[in-house]
């Protein structure tokens, strides 16, 4: 499984045909498919970047990012 840096986290911002990843927790989930998601963000969180701070002030509980892939580790 790969390991994921802060800048190469970055190049999967969702933007021009690229996948749309996010960390959580440690591990880098690929969020392709989620609702709101075409303009490089979901509801204003960008991808391409560590959510685990900021998973407080969805709406939702972090179950639901664990119903997209895990696609490798996250050493910011």
């Amino acid at each position: 499984m790969k390991t994921f840096t802060r800048e190469e986290l970055a190049k999967f911002d969702g933007l021009e045909g690229r996948k749309p990843y996010v960390a959580y927790l440690g591990k880098v989930y690929d969020m392709t498919g989620m609702a709101e998601s075409e303009h490089g963000d979901h509801f204003g969180h960008p991808f391409g970047l560590d959510l685990t701070d900021e998973m407080d002030e969805a709406p939702h509980g972090d179950n639901v990012i664990f119903e997209y892939p895990v696609v490798g580790t996250y050493k910011g």
